[in-house]
């Protein structure tokens, strides 16, 4: 008897692509399913992607590059 192969449950985060305002990009860069969705749509995903390279910037003692563009990446 054959098995039914279970279909991949969603994960918990949702993936997005940064564009930064010097030209560098960042794909797939993970965002609690959580902060997304309601009136404000994908917006929260700035703020949460802003906070992580905060993060980052502090760890490496650098500026935070500014973001120009965020969008949702292809699955």
């Amino acid at each position: 008897m054959a098995r039914k192969k279970s279909k991949p449950q969603e994960t918990g985060y949702a993936l997005f692509d940064v564009l930064y305002e010097d030209g560098s990009r960042s794909s797939n860069r993970r965002v609690p399913r959580s902060l997304l969705g309601g009136l404000d749509g994908d917006e929260p995903a700035r703020k949460a992607i802003e906070e992580q390279d905060n993060a980052i910037a502090e760890k490496a003692g650098r500026p935070r590059i500014l973001i120009k563009k965020i969008t949702r990446s292809p699955v």
